[in-house]
């Protein structure tokens, strides 16, 4: 690794290379009537010439945004009309699909051209053009090295490791530049790992020399990253995939792969976010290094289990081979690399919103629990239906380049077209649903009058009911069947709510267990809650217990967070603990965490995510932030710059149990 090239992006030196872009390209292309089509077009074209070739110190894999704006395509006005004609999934703009970077990669983009129309030609002309510009730079800057990788890629397909590397780095890179975004890397040791072999038997590298292209690749994902949109910093969508089985069930996982859990261990960076498929059959020694890195404190590798997810894919319409081939979009939805075009985040469903709504319109007339239930499913069933009532006529940003590296065309749709929705606030939705059938149903200790009256007076009124809610009632998370039932009966609830439907692109409609920044938002949406949850405060960040619940430890969450049927709702959503960093002091220690995850996963959990935290640290960086610049931590389906957070998002993750084991 380059200390010199990893503290000059760090300490964001090459900011001074960046320069605005003040082209009104909206109020241009509207001027001129512009297709669509013709915009982003002619956008990108443009874009591309204005990039100034950069060659870092010491940098081996180059390209490197100048331009630090991309200036939208339509105006507000167009934007409206849009609008009012389709439904817009966030900015418009493509997001969350996996190119079929194996295929560029080993061809090269001048294999492309023929096929593509107008505007992917374009797209592919003005990228060999600044590629062929930093190739000039590189001579004139004697780095000989680099212009020789650029003889070859990005025209034609790579015929090392080096050169594979530097391909993908310029697909990304001109995959953000075209204005998509979260762009995933997808499942790179297996893609990559041909070429990483073949320099590796011919001794064109060895493991040290491997391991610092790995290192300079990944600091690559680091270089412009602020520049990429998301709620928070950080949230880039930039994750990578490791480990898993291939089309024909065999194990990927290798050589590459360990050496890239280990640059991302030396580097400690937040980009690319690594996650790691599993299965029945991974030895614990894989765990291991999965926790040494968790160790590192970035939050990451995200866990995904193969037996669980495969499996659910499947009975979702998904043939075997590309079941056994996903990868995760930016947080941890399953997609489908190159073939599909799934939206895998087009909305969410507030489990604590649909007991508030049943709370205050069917308690007070039901008899009995198993009717209170009753309405909740209705309840669901309502909230689903008008969820994808909402969804039509779905639109996006035409991709020209985009739709040259995917196997189908994303205009009319891929391979898979199914939508999902995040399931937000699960804990606190089974903790209510415990205490309605504990207290008022079971002992009748609490009546229905007096349960709402506090739920709304936020426990002014009935004070004496907010500890016993809080502290004393059947939490899920600690094993309880009685707690963790209700939570397994929820999410069946919204499978069948989903069942059978439709989508507008002809797909079908996928449950899960994520929440994404649904966890702050939803929260806001209703006022306390049954289970002593006090009005404006958070619930549980994605598939996770009540913030305050009183729990029996680790062992306890897993096995309550196990028994879901995940196969039913598989969009994805991990099971996420936050560990404080003592527990990671020796290698006794790390072996107890990797035990705690095979657990999970050979238990039947679908997904786990870990955070090594210290509170003590989180406290001191938001007094001090200046004293903790390089603090990282886990947010939801990715990892930030703890003192880059907004104070909620930060307050939220100190509020989260760190446990000891």
């Amino acid at each position: 690794m380059s200390n010199n090239l990893l503290n000059y992006i760090t300490s964001k030196q090459h900011h001074v290379y960046r320069h605005d872009c003040t082209i009104d390209f909206a109020a241009e292309f509207s001027a001129k009537k512009l297709s669509p089509v013709e915009r982003m077009s002619e956008r990108f074209v443009r874009l591309m010439a204005m990039e100034t070739p950069v060659i870092l110190p010491d940098e081996k894999i180059c390209f490197l945004r100048t331009v630090k704006n991309i200036p939208d395509c339509f105006t507000e006005a167009e934007w409206s009309d849009i609008r009012n004609k389709h439904f817009i999934h966030e900015s418009g703009y493509m997001s969350n699909l996996s190119p079929d970077y194996e295929k560029i990669i080993s061809h090269g983009l001048l294999a492309f051209r023929d096929e593509a129309d107008v505007y992917g030609k374009a797209a592919i002309d003005a990228i060999i053009d600044l590629a062929d510009r930093y190739k000039t730079e590189a001579k004139k800057t004697g780095r000989d090295d680099i212009a020789q990788v650029l003889e070859r890629v990005p025209c034609y397909g790579a015929s090392s490791f080096r050169e594979a590397l530097q391909m993908f780095r310029i697909v990304h890179y001109s995959l953000w530049l075209e204005g998509n975004y979260h762009n995933t890397v997808g499942r790179f040791d297996r893609y990559m790992y041909p070429y990483f072999k073949a320099d590796m038997d011919a001794g064109v590298i060895d493991e040290v020399s491997a391991l610092e292209l790995i290192e300079d690749f990944f600091i690559s994902f680091n270089k412009d990253s602020d520049l990429y949109p998301g709620v928070q910093q950080g949230d880039n969508g930039q994750s990578m995939v490791l480990g898993g089985m291939d089309e024909d069930g065999n194990e990927v996982f290798s050589d590459l792969s360990r050496l890239c859990l280990e640059a991302s261990r030396n580097l400690l960076l937040i980009d690319p976010k690594i996650n790691l498929r599993v299965n029945r059959n991974t030895p614990i020694e894989i765990y291991e290094l999965g926790s040494e890195l968790t160790k590192a404190g970035l939050g990451f590798p995200q866990y995904s289990n193969d037996d669980v997810v495969v499996d659910g894919l499947t009975k979702l319409g998904y043939e075997l081979a590309d079941a056994r081939n996903y990868a995760v979009a930016a947080c941890w939805e399953f997609i489908i690399p190159h073939v599909g075009c799934d939206v895998a985040n087009i909305g969410a469903l507030s489990f604590p919103k649909i007991i508030d709504i049943c709370l205050h319109k069917h308690l007070e007339s039901c008899e009995s629990f198993d009717e209170f239930m009753e309405k909740v499913r209705m309840e669901c069933i309502t909230e689903c239906d008008e969820m994808c009532g909402k969804i039509k006529d779905l639109w996006f940003v035409p991709s020209p380049f985009m739709n040259v590296c995917m196997d189908c065309d994303i205009y009319t749709g891929g391979k898979y077209n199914n939508f999902g929705f995040h399931g937000t606030g699960i804990a606190t939705a089974t903790d209510s649903l415990a205490v309605i059938k504990k207290y008022v149903f079971g002992d009748k200790s609490v009546t229905k009058a007096q349960l709402i009256e506090a739920v709304d007076s936020d426990y002014e009124k009935h004070s004496e009911l907010l500890a016993k809610f809080r502290y004393e009632a059947p939490k899920f998370g600690n094993n309880d069947n009685e707690a963790d039932s209700l939570a397994v009966a929820l999410l069946d609830i919204f499978a069948d709510s989903l069942e059978g439907k439709t989508n507008c692109r002809g797909g079908k409609f996928r449950a899960g267990t994520g929440s994404a920044m649904f966890y702050l938002w939803h929260a806001a949406e209703i006022g306390a809650s049954p289970d002593g949850r006090r009005k404006g405060e958070a619930f549980g960040t994605n598939f996770s217990a009540s913030l305050f619940a009183k729990l029996n430890g680790p062992l306890s969450i897993i096995s309550s967070f196990a028994k879901p049927h995940f196969d039913r709702a598989i969009n994805g959503g991990p099971l996420t603990l936050e560990f404080h960093n003592s527990m990671f002091s020796d290698d006794d220690c790390i072996h107890k965490v990797a035990m705690l995850v095979k657990s999970y996963m050979d238990m039947g959990g679908h997904q786990l995510q870990l955070n090594a935290v210290n509170p003590e640290k989180m406290k001191d960086a938001q007094l001090h932030p200046e004293n903790h610049r390089s603090l990282v931590v886990r947010i939801w389906g990715w990892s930030a710059y703890f003192v880059e957070l907004d104070k909620e998002f930060q307050d939220h993750v100190m509020a989260r149990a760190a446990y000891r084991v």
